[in-house]
């Protein structure tokens, strides 16, 4: 009886999980709105005494998005005051929503990827998981690997789409 062969391990293709990059962690939006008077204007007094007074410490090891959903403009530095209160507490803080947070602790983790890991590789980026992965994720890696790997596919070894083939003049 003949051996049976794993033709997909034995390809030679790399496969990459995006959700291997995904940070663990609470993620939160902090919305000024409920700290508008009308939802309209700020009141620097009463903005002031609720950074003083605020429990700043229930955003321990959080990640944490800083906005405003309301049609108001807000001053800039009064984000300046929030991310002061929230910065001996929380593990990050950007300006945005939950789904730019998503994107930035991705590309922080993307930026540690070692290229040279991946030097004439072809590759295979996962597309099926258990988290959602912002598609911003898959265009990174995209362009991140095509300068440097023979082939880059999507989906799983087995069942992959084509998306770039070096020519070999690269």
């Amino acid at each position: 009886m003949e051996e049976i062969k794993n033709k997909v391990a034995n390809s030679g293709i790399v496969t990459i999980d995006p959700e291997e990059f995904y940070v663990h962690g609470e993620r939160v939006l902090f919305d000024i709105k409920p700290l508008l008077f009308q939802e309209l204007v700020l009141k620097e007094k009463d903005f002031r005494d609720f950074i003083k007074t605020n429990d700043w410490s229930l955003y321990k090891n959080k990640f944490v998005a800083i906005t405003s959903t309301a049609d108001a403009i807000v001053p800039t530095w009064a984000y300046m005051l929030i991310t002061l209160a929230l910065e001996p507490f929380a593990k990050k803080i950007i300006f945005g929503n939950l789904e730019l947070l998503e994107n930035e602790l991705f590309n922080e983790k993307l930026s540690e990827l070692n290229i040279d890991s991946f030097k004439d590789a072809r590759v295979v980026i996962k597309g099926c998981g258990e988290k959602a992965i912002p598609t911003n994720v898959y265009v990174k890696l995209t362009t991140f690997l095509k300068p440097h790997v023979k082939t880059i596919m999507y989906g799983e070894p087995c069942s992959t789409v084509p998306l770039y083939k070096a020519s070999k003049n690269e």
